[in-house]
């Protein structure tokens, strides 16, 4: 089938501002829009940049707005989107290049949740590693499931008002390691997530969990971290 692909473009070093060029390719129904940027870059336009990395869903480097939803290029099919493409970059954040934009807000908020396991007492006597029940990993296992493609927090209009808001990928991680039995930090990461750019920003809009190509249950993390701020239990 014969597929029309329009796509934002802006160079800095010769665009006054951004537009859109139009591309038409031949392609299946089951070629991935990566596919096709792939074979616009390679056969119609070299200049065209993006980012993509392992092409297989996992890295979620190539997150990108696909007839105005956030997906990514590698997942999304021809067959899902129909054969009038609009590619744009992510909103939110500046646009670097074409539709390459700087990640670098996004990951300064994930870092303000404290991302990583912290637990300074001994390990046990045995020297083997902290047991968890299958129920205690149960309860954060979802969200667990983040590739930090920034489609949740690019989707969400608290973060496109506010570039300072934590953002529901720091949420959701930040949910991650204060429901996690082994981790000392609860009460640390609550107090950051209770904060003027945390949970009180998030009005349960949705748009993140329907963004998620991961499909976590993102707004339910949110409203679970809430109800833990409210009660001070993790239950």
């Amino acid at each position: 089938m014969q597929v029309t692909m329009k796509i934002f473009r802006y160079n800095p070093e010769v665009d006054q501002k951004w537009h859109h060029e139009t591309y038409t390719l031949e392609a299946e129904e089951t070629d991935r829009i990566l596919d096709l940027l792939e074979k616009i870059k390679g056969y119609q336009d070299g200049t065209l940049s993006f980012r993509r990395s392992c092409a297989h869903g996992v890295c979620g480097s190539d997150a990108l707005r696909i007839n105005g939803r956030n997906m990514l290029a590698c997942k999304a099919l021809v067959r899902d989107v129909g054969t009038k493409i609009t590619v744009e970059p992510l909103l939110g954040l500046r646009v670097i290049k074409d539709l390459i934009v700087d990640m670098d807000p996004f990951f300064e908020n994930y870092k303000k949740i404290l991302p990583f396991f912290i637990n300074e007492s001994p390990l046990p006597a045995d020297g083997k590693e902290r047991l968890q029940s299958p129920e205690q990993r149960e309860r954060f296992d979802e969200t667990t499931k983040c590739i930090l493609c920034a489609c949740c927090t690019t989707s969400c209009p608290s973060f496109w008002g506010t570039e300072t808001y934590l953002g529901p990928a720091a949420l959701v991680t930040a949910h991650r390691f204060i429901f996690d039995s082994r981790d000392e930090s609860a009460a640390d990461r609550l107090k950051i997530v209770s904060d003027t750019d945390g949970v009180a920003r998030c009005h349960t809009v949705f748009n993140c969990t329907m963004a998620c190509p991961r499909e976590i249950q993102i707004t339910k993390a949110i409203g679970e971290l809430k109800m833990a701020i409210i009660t001070g239990k993790l239950e």
